[in-house]
């Protein structure tokens, strides 16, 4: 399966299937499960989700179809990738290949949350000590945020098993765990959704996400909605954080580039409806405030299960499991992201490299930050405090989501030669259909979005009230 780019040495996708799993796995994420349920019902239900997707189609498509072509006709990571362009351009590499390391050291902290309740619903199925056994869920998450030692093992466990995967290599690791993980997460999905919607209140869940609500669009609040709607997209979709340049660069020639650019931003948006049908509705019938964040997921949802009665535990223990697959798919991504731009410097010295070394030297880079994001528990330890942030997730995600990927795609959007990605798009013949759609797209409208995510995500962060 050698190519001339030497993928050889780095990995490549055995199928498409493989791939698709791969790339639908990093794009489904924490964010589908606990950010775009609470965002949609608090910013216009239906109103938001409508224009959701036209953002997804104007911009997330086209932006992901330049990734995918640019990692593919380079063959190389998101730093190699942005060189070959221009070397004026290796800025924006670097921009993408800080980001996913950031965001990773809070992502391998939550991933331990979500072991470490998976494995709480199991005790209490069990009627094991280990269990939440009754406690009230907001004060075992207290408990749990404020006992340092206890957080930071479960985010070295969830690093450790980051690592294990991506260490395999692309289709020995990623495609192999993906192509199993992700049927089981939308099955174990489809039993909590038949589960949530037929509870007696079922209904004001619905009425939350999809009664829509043009109230929020009122003045310049439209500029507001539409901020929170990009920045979801954008992060949903893992765009600019290195990680579908990265993919692309293990793209058989074969594959069909258009098609799979446009499958994977559908599979992201049914993941995330299909997750606030999963907890929505079920947060109502009890009787519960929806929110969104670790609030939601690990209090609110907690409260949910420990009043269900005997079935409780079981759902509990699919719902975490299933959040961890949605986690640990991302974070795979998220390191692969960065371990191939290492491996990129060797190919380019003509040295022989290892995998597994360049592997367990970025994990334990990794270990150390989400150690420090770990032992500051949410802002519950008293850590000092950076950037005008209650906690250092927050600092760390501003400078990542807030203005490193945003900017990365905006550049993107500039740069990226529309030649390349026809080229990269119609090779073996295939048509690029969206042609002109994609060169309108990405000349006038994707940048303009970007700027737009952008002050919103600074209005957000900072609250400068710019937008009403």
């Amino acid at each position: 399966m050698g190519h001339k780019h030497g993928e050889s040495h780095k990995g490549q996708f055995g199928s498409n299937f493989g791939f698709l799993m791969a790339a639908i796995g990093s794009a489904v994420g924490l964010g589908n499960l606990w950010g775009f349920p609470y965002k949609m019902g608090a910013n216009g239900g239906f109103a938001f989700l409508l224009l959701y997707l036209v953002l997804v189609v104007f911009v997330g498509y086209v932006i992901l179809v330049s990734e995918l072509a640019l990692g593919r006709s380079t063959g190389k990571g998101v730093i190699g990738a942005y060189r070959a362009l221009s070397e004026k351009y290796t800025f924006i590499g670097w921009m993408e290949v800080i980001a996913p390391w950031l965001i990773l050291s809070f992502y391998s902290m939550l991933g331990g949350y979500c072991i470490k309740y998976a494995i709480a619903n199991l005790g209490d199925l069990f009627g094991a000590s280990w269990g939440v056994g009754g406690m009230d869920s907001g004060e075992f998450f207290g408990a749990f945020t404020s006992d340092m030692l206890q957080t930071v093992i479960f985010s070295l466990i969830f690093v450790l098993l980051t690592v294990i995967i991506v260490v395999r290599g692309v289709s020995g690791g990623i495609e192999k765990f993906t192509t199993i993980a992700m049927p089981a997460l939308f099955v174990m999905l489809v039993i909590i959704i038949i589960r949530s919607v037929t509870l007696p209140g079922a209904s004001e869940g619905l009425a939350f996400m999809f009664k829509p609500n043009w109230e929020a669009f009122e003045g310049a609040g439209w500029i507001r909605v539409l901020a929170v709607a990009g920045g979801q997209m954008f992060f949903s979709l893992s765009l600019g954080m290195s990680i579908m340049v990265t993919y692309g660069s293990y793209l058989p020639k074969e594959q069909n580039l258009e098609r799979s650019a446009l499958v994977i931003p559908f599979a992201d948006t049914l993941v995330a409806i299909m997750a606030g049908l999963a907890t929505m509705p079920a947060v109502f019938a009890m009787g519960l405030k929806p929110g969104a964040g670790p609030g939601l997921l690990f209090v609110t949802l907690q409260t949910v299960f420990d009043s269900m009665g005997a079935v409780g535990p079981f759902f509990g223990f699919l719902m975490y499991a299933l959040v961890f697959i949605a986690a640990i798919t991302s974070s795979i991504s998220l390191l692969e992201g960065t371990v191939a731009v290492v491996m990129d410097r060797y190919i380019e010295k003509g040295k022989k490299f290892n995998r597994k070394t360049i592997t367990t030297l970025m994990g334990l880079s990794i270990a150390v930050t989400a150690s420090l994001v770990s032992l500051d528990g949410l802002g519950a330890n008293g850590f000092p405090q950076f950037f005008g942030q209650g906690c250092w997730l927050d600092a760390i995600d501003l400078i990542a989501e807030g203005i490193l990927m945003p900017l990365g795609a905006c550049y993107m959007a500039i740069v990226i030669p529309t030649s390349l990605v026809d080229n990269e798009a119609t090779l073996n013949g295939a048509q690029f259909k969206t042609k002109k759609f994609y060169d309108f797209c990405i000349k006038f409208i994707a940048p303009i979005m970007m700027v737009l995510v952008l002050l919103g995500q600074m209005d957000g962060f900072f609250g400068l009230g710019m937008f009403g």
